[in-house]
Parts: C-alpha cells; sequence; structure tokens
C-alpha cells in the first residue's frame, strides 16, 4: 500500500510487482486511519514497522506491505462496484 498526503491522505494499492494498480482506493482525513488499515492489513507493527510507518506519516508519504487475506485481496481488487440500474 502507498499513501500520500495531498487534500486528504490518498491511499493506493499495489500488486506484489510494485507496477500494477489495483482498482480500490481509499482517501482519508486522519492519518490514524492509515494505522488502523495498517493493524487491518496485517502489516507487522513491531518497533521498527511502528516506526517506519509513523515516519511516512511525518513526510507525507509512504509505502507498506500487506498481508492481506484472500478476502481483503478481492476487494480491493473488485475496487468500487458500479450501482446496478433499478427495476420499477
Amino acid at each position: 500500500m502507498y499513501f500520500m498526503l495531498g487534500d486528504g491522505w490518498h491511499c493506493q494499492f499495489l500488486e506484489a510487482d510494485l507496477n500494477t494498480a489495483l482498482p480500490k482506493r481509499l482517501t482519508f482525513t486522519n492519518p490514524q486511519k492509515i494505522i488502523e488499515l495498517a493493524e487491518r492489513g496485517g502489516y507487522t507493527m513491531t518497533l521498527e514497522g511502528r516506526q517506519a510507518l509513523e515516519h511516512g506519516i511525518e513526510n507525507g508519504r509512504g509505502g507498506i506491505w500487506l498481508l492481506l487475506s484472500q478476502e481483503q485481496y478481492q476487494k480491493l481488487k473488485i475496487g468500487s462496484r458500479p450501482e446496478l440500474p433499478t427495476h420499477e
């Protein structure tokens, strides 16, 4: 996951090749949400890992490796689903 501060904290997810972007993107107003996302995504929160994540937040950009479950990965791979038309 790559994150960058702009008009909010933008998070982009990449495949293991670091070139292919997954369609799902997230934007947060609070950098604490990046830490929560990292924890849920299986990021190693050792002292070194936590310091690296906080350093990226302080600098306004960074990247971390997530260890996603298959279900989490599929949700990122699908991205946002288009709304289905309603039939009345």
